[in-house]
């Protein structure tokens, strides 16, 4: 089944498609298809994601704001317009150090 949460045809901006949730996080897929899911996330102040891997690649574009991406415990410092990639199989975490909105780009090999 193919699950989309914005219409396919229509025009957005990632940064006023989510909002922000007091010391939470808020995820909304975009595309969701076998061959990998596109995901935008906000990150409140002080929100993380844990230490963990993935059998696949992960592309993080940071949209608004500011985090921390923690590659294989190497520390990146990326801001709004900034993107890295986190490879298939290598721990990585994600740390909001200041609210921050991203877009989670993740593709199945």
């Amino acid at each position: 089944m193919e699950k989309n949460i914005f219409k396919p045809g229509t025009t957005f901006r990632f940064p006023e498609s989510v909002e922000y949730s007091t010391d939470g996080i808020v995820s909304k897929r975009v595309i969701d298809r076998p061959a990998g899911s596109v995901t935008l996330f906000a990150f409140d102040n002080g929100q993380r994601l844990s230490t963990h891997s993935a059998p696949f690649d992960a592309m993080v574009q940071v949209v608004e704001g500011q985090a921390e991406i923690v590659i294989d415990t190497n520390p990146y410092q990326l801001r709004a317009g900034e993107t890295i990639v986190m490879p298939a199989g290598i721990p990585h975490a994600v740390n909001a150090t200041e609210k921050f909105k991203m877009v989670l780009t993740m593709i199945k090999g």
